[in-house]
């Protein structure tokens, strides 16, 4: 903790911190012993105060804030002219968490509205954004639930041979969010752009669907297990960070590219059938934007899938 505008010499000052030390210590927040470092101008000093906890659990937690809220005004915030301020590592850490919460919800808002408006142009239908951002929240919730079962949880620690501080690192669920809905709406994209080539072939949509899963599972499975490898790996790491963010990523990848992409997406536009495609009318002034064609097969789709005669 730094105190600044506050010189030691004068009486007020040196009770306020020697009551401070006496209240952490009775709080059960801090313990001795405790080590003032005077400023080269006598006009402040730092007041070390070893808290209490692993220093980014709870109980490190709850220290900075009975500190800052309660200790702090009760002693020294009542000298006049001085001015204190809680820092280290966990007021750091408390600072950083508080802060990425509240830019969390426009960072995600941000995201969903442009992948919404992005797909909608794209695949000239509000079905398709709206269940891609659905399928996409999927891998990315059940990444967050491995992340609480193995490391607030306890789960699997004997296994990844670790000891759990109870915590997930403050900065990993924006990170993994923005980096497993990108990955996500790769795939999705990918996998959507051969199954509406077979239907502006004039296939029906269920056989659509069959042809765009076959055409890009091969690529779509390579693609995850190369990935999945390589977060696994640092999933094995001694370093609790980088474990918790490989263990979350290769969670997302795998369980995305197989139940979400091989499961849910093909089930979900079977039972819609025509229903994927639906535009309300109010919206049919969007410009079209085709998507791309296989060029494996001149830019039409693969033989067997019927070709209308102004496309030939």
């Amino acid at each position: 903790m730094v105190v600044t505008g506050a010189n030691l010499q004068r009486p007020a000052v040196r009770r306020a911190a020697k009551r401070l030390e006496t209240l952490a210590a009775a709080h059960g927040i801090a313990h001795p012993p405790f080590r003032i470092d005077t400023g080269h101008n006598g006009g402040g000093f730092a007041l070390e105060l070893p808290l209490t906890g692993l220093g980014a659990n709870d109980t490190s937690r709850h220290a900075i804030a009975l500190l800052r809220n309660d200790l702090i005004p009760a002693t020294l915030g009542k000298v006049p002219g001085v001015d204190t301020a809680v820092t280290g590592d966990t007021a750091h850490d408390v600072d950083f968490t508080k802060q990425m919460k509240d830019g969390i919800p426009y960072v995600i808002g941000l995201v969903l509205v442009l992948a919404f408006l992005l797909l909608l142009v794209t695949f000239r239908s509000i079905v398709v954004p709206i269940k891609a951002i659905v399928l996409n929240l999927l891998s990315v919730a059940a990444s967050y639930g491995v992340l609480v079962l193995v490391f607030q949880r306890h789960w699997a620690e004997g296994i990844l041979g670790f000891h759990s501080n109870g915590t997930i690192i403050s900065w990993l669920p924006l990170f993994l969010f923005v980096v497993l809905f990108g990955l996500s709406m790769d795939y999705h994209v990918f996998i959507l752009s051969r199954v509406r080539e077979g239907v502006e072939a004039g296939m029906p949509t269920e056989e659509a669907v069959r042809y765009g899963i076959t055409r890009t599972a091969g690529v779509v499975t390579s693609a995850a297990l190369v990935m999945v490898a390589v977060f696994s790996l640092f999933g094995t790491s001694s370093s609790l960070d980088l474990k918790q963010d490989g263990i979350g990523l290769a969670v997302a990848v795998l369980l995305d590219a197989t139940v979400i992409r091989g499961v849910l997406l093909p089930a979900s536009m079977k039972l819609l059938g025509d229903w994927n495609w639906y535009l309300p009318r109010w919206l049919a002034w969007l410009p079209k934007a085709h998507a791309e064609k296989d060029v494996r097969h001149g830019g039409r789709p693969a033989v067997g899938i019927p070709v209308r005669p102004e496309e030939a």
